[in-house]
């Protein structure tokens, strides 16, 4: 997902976070950089005795729940991989750090797990805009970065057309959600005229809707109303009341479950019956908090996984995630857990914990199976790979179906 500004003034965020780095240099036992293996911290080289991944997290803020989530998915894998005997007989060890859902933080954070924690690779934050802001940092210092849920396009190719050759992504991108939605809009529900509503504010969902525009109108569709909101509003009635009166038979809604909740909940509150859907953006249970289950009747997301999917690596994935953690897992869960698999896949492919190692394995992935599907790395390190589409019923996701790129 995108989101905030990309990266500004860094030459000057970067010194002023050198220097705070610097002073913290004798603290490295912080609360937020507390591992989950209790090895050694001699940092992640090819001579230390525990290859150290990094997290750099939403883990408080506006969108803690999904970096919480992707936290939970990524300790599973280090646990399950250190009672496996480890990468390369060596144990992991997980340093997480709160970048507090703030580009800057993000940036603090990259430069602490750089050259504090000195980790062998990294996990990005899970929302574009901050991980755009570590980009620069992952590139200067080599440090292989994976972002589990920055879809927008922009996380990996730049606008001039360069990769960032150090940051690869475990899920899909933005402009597929776009096209799976409108076509799931055409031939599954049969709309042909539909609505866009979306934040303005964000380039996630801006992006999705004008994915979704343009293939619903190559499938013959019209997009017979546009609306948006900014991020943080509360009050949509004004707006979803425009949308009612163009009598839409969809609506397409791309944004965070913050906002969403909120609309879906006043939507169906002003009589609109529609089937109304939403991305990966929508996936947290603070959704169902906000709307309501009954409101979520009738919508869809498309997502990364399902946990309903009856296939066996992913049911023997639901079922140790739950043994652990009491819950279903969500598709956060799942991508934070294929996010380190991906990193181990690559380390020992790799042969070497040196980044430009790693870097060279993680581009030439090839059909590598892991529980949000089997992908393989294009030239822009986009994992070409499928997406699941959600139905909520009565509060519940339920798998709906699979769509191949």
């Amino acid at each position: 997902m995108t989101e905030k500004k990309s990266l500004k003034r860094f030459a000057s965020i970067f010194l002023a976070s050198s220097l705070i780095v610097g002073a913290l240099a004798a603290c490295s036992s912080s609360e937020e950089g507390t591992s989950t293996n209790s090895g050694s911290s001699t940092g992640g080289g090819e001579n230390s005795e525990v290859i150290k991944i990094g997290g750099n997290l939403e883990l408080s803020g506006a969108v803690a729940s999904y970096g919480s989530s992707i936290k939970q998915g990524a300790e599973l894998a280090i646990e399950e991989i250190n009672a496996a005997g480890g990468i390369d007989g060596k144990q992991v060890e997980f340093v997480p750090v709160d970048n507090k859902s703030e580009n800057s933080e993000a940036t603090n954070a990259a430069i602490k797990l750089a050259t504090q924690d000195k980790v062998t690779a990294m996990i990005a934050p899970a929302t574009s805009g901050n991980v755009i802001a570590t980009a620069q940092i992952a590139n200067q210092y080599k440090i292989p970065t994976v972002t589990a849920s920055g879809t927008a396009p922009n996380v990996t190719e730049n606008a001039d057309g360069t990769i960032n050759d150090f940051v690869f992504r475990t899920c899909f991108i933005d402009p597929f959600q776009g096209i799976v939605a409108a076509n799931f809009a055409t031939n599954e529900l049969g709309a042909k005229n539909v609505a866009i509503y979306a934040d303005n504010s964000s380039d996630y969902a801006k992006g999705l809707a004008a994915s979704f525009k343009q293939q619903i109108e190559e499938n013959g569709g019209t997009v017979v109303a546009e609306e948006a909101y900014v991020a943080k509003d509360t009050d949509f009635k004004s707006t979803l009341t425009r949308l009612k009166s163009a009598n839409p038979e969809f609506i397409f809604i791309p944004g965070y479950y913050e906002e969403v909740g909120l609309i879906v909940k006043q939507a169906r509150e002003l009589g609109i019956e529609a089937p109304l859907m939403g991305a990966d953006g929508w996936d947290s249970p603070t959704l169902v908090e906000l709307a309501g289950a009954e409101a979520l009747n009738n919508t869809f997301i498309t997502n990364h996984y399902s946990a309903q999917d009856p296939d066996e690596t992913i049911q023997g994935f639901v079922t140790a995630f739950e043994s652990k953690y009491s819950e279903s897992p969500n598709a956060f869960h799942a991508l934070g857990y294929d996010t380190v698999y991906f990193i181990k896949d690559a380390i020992e492919r790799a042969g070497s914990t040196d980044g430009e190692a790693i870097q060279k394995a993680l581009a030439e992935t090839k059909d590598l199976s892991l529980i949000t599907g089997t992908f393989s790395v294009d030239e822009k390190h986009n994992p070409v790979k499928s997406a699941t589409v959600l139905e909520y019923v009565d509060g519940n996701q339920q798998f709906n179906s699979k769509v191949n790129p």
